[in-house]
């Protein structure tokens, strides 16, 4: 029998179990351990409320987690509750899926003003994370800007656009729309260091922002490329450049039926973030050029007015004692997924925060490979306990993880407890989360 502890309950360590299941069949039992005592990871809190579609994949990792040689092993946090050291000699093979839950940090003067949020926290304030619940925005300036150019950029400020009565459907939670109606921003600009033919924005996504109640989209027609350039990108690329073309050909009378304006500001980059009072007020930012494909600064240079700034440039993975770590790269020092044999990393905590929620699904085969290989030269034995030495160590140190039935138990009281119009109302604080998960 393989004994296998994977470490984080999101994409990438269901898809991992997965894997090992297909490996090893019954042979096999798989402890999937996280910090909160809810499953899922970004599926719950990382995922826009207001695609709920997507959010529809956690029904194939539920399939998995019912299996009879799976256990969800929630509320046990690594490094406090139980040490990777103590974890592999307990498991056959350790596998770190835990993600990249921190900010990348965007290095200038200005950074720690008042107002001003990284993606990882404003978006786990709007989706409940219990982190990020007292974050309390201030939204009652009329400008915010959005720095980056991917599909969270766009995620945040489609909610910041939205009406309480588009959020119907969602699971935003209570006390994020309850702020996010009091709101007075009346301009949005999503900044990005490069033009049109360069953004990480898909096309559902763009294609949202031209149907939103009270906000729209303007593009620069300068900024944009000649249109003949289109076709040397890729299908879905060139679809997303039709977008923007079509938002830059949006008329004024149009836009002044509109209260909100979502502006695009390419060949941008901020340079420093102004503040009065110890609040932000405002994003100085340097027109660039491309060179190739580069940005580069013009030594032009322009303030955007902000009383509300969000971060969204990319994540960080958390460093674990003991684990080899690429501070550069923000992830574990790892090669094809191999940290040292016996313990091995993926998804975001491999490869950084790239690809979609499928990438982590190949990710996480090539990973159960590695340990067959492992197993095969001798490097890991399969001798270990597993879990039955886990609960012995549980036991004796107090530690009662909260398993995926008490997870369901949770997930009940969140849909009784939910507005008319959303699925649930998620609890946001962990003690509330536990209440639930013991009836």
């Amino acid at each position: 029998m393989k004994h296998i502890a994977i470490i984080g309950s999101g994409p990438a360590g269901y898809y991992t179990a997965e894997a090992a299941q297909k490996q090893w069949g019954d042979g096999v039992m798989i402890d999937i351990f996280d910090r909160l005592p809810v499953p899922f990871g970004l599926i719950r809190t990382g995922v826009a409320p207001d695609h709920q579609s997507i959010k529809g994949v956690s029904k194939r990792y539920e399939a998995v987690a019912q299996s009879d040689n799976v256990r969800f092993l929630g509320n046990v946090t690594v490094g406090e509750h139980i040490t990777i050291a103590e974890l592999e000699n307990l498991y056959d093979a350790v596998v770190l899926a835990t993600g990249a839950p921190h900010d990348k940090k965007l290095g200038m003067e200005g950074e720690d003003l008042s107002g001003v949020y990284g993606s990882a926290a404003f978006v786990g304030w709007y989706n409940g994370h219990p982190h990020f619940a007292t974050l309390d925005p201030d939204v009652s300036g009329t400008s915010a800007v959005v720095i980056g150019n991917g599909n969270v950029a766009l995620d945040v400020a489609r909610i910041l656009a939205k009406t309480r009565a588009e959020f119907a459907g969602s699971d935003i939670v209570a006390h994020a729309l309850d702020i996010l109606e009091t709101s007075r921003i009346e301009q949005i600009t999503i900044l990005g260091r490069r033009g049109p033919h360069q953004i990480a924005m898909t096309t559902k996504e763009l294609g949202e922002l031209a149907h939103l109640e009270r906000a729209c989209p303007r593009v620069d027609p300068a900024d944009l490329p000649e249109e003949g350039e289109d076709a040397l990108l890729e299908p879905g690329q060139r679809k997303s450049v039709t977008h923007l073309r079509g938002f830059a050909a949006i008329p004024e009378s149009h836009r002044a039926d509109k209260d909100i304006e979502i502006d695009f500001d390419f060949f941008a980059s901020p340079k420093r973030l102004i503040g009065e009072g110890g609040k932000v007020t405002g994003v100085e930012v340097e027109r660039t050029k491309l060179d190739g494909g580069r940005a580069v600064g013009t030594g032009e240079t322009y303030v955007v007015p902000a009383s509300l700034v969000v971060c969204c440039i990319g994540y960080q993975t958390s460093p674990i004692p003991g684990v080899p770590f690429e501070e550069s790269a923000g992830r574990f020092a790892n090669v094809d997924g191999r940290i040292l044999p016996g313990l091995y990393c993926v998804g975001w905590a491999r490869r950084g925060p790239s690809g979609t929620i499928g990438t982590n699904r190949p990710d996480g085969f090539s990973v159960v490979e590695r340990i067959v290989e492992d197993m095969a030269s001798g490097e890991i034995s399969g001798t270990h306990q597993g879990g039955e030495g886990f609960d012995a160590l549980a036991k004796a140190r107090g530690i009662e993880p909260v398993r995926f039935r008490d997870w369901k138990k949770i997930e009940a009281a969140e849909v009784e407890r939910a507005r008319h119009d959303a699925p649930r109302e998620k609890f946001v604080h962990v003690d509330h989360m536990i209440e639930a998960a013991k009836g």
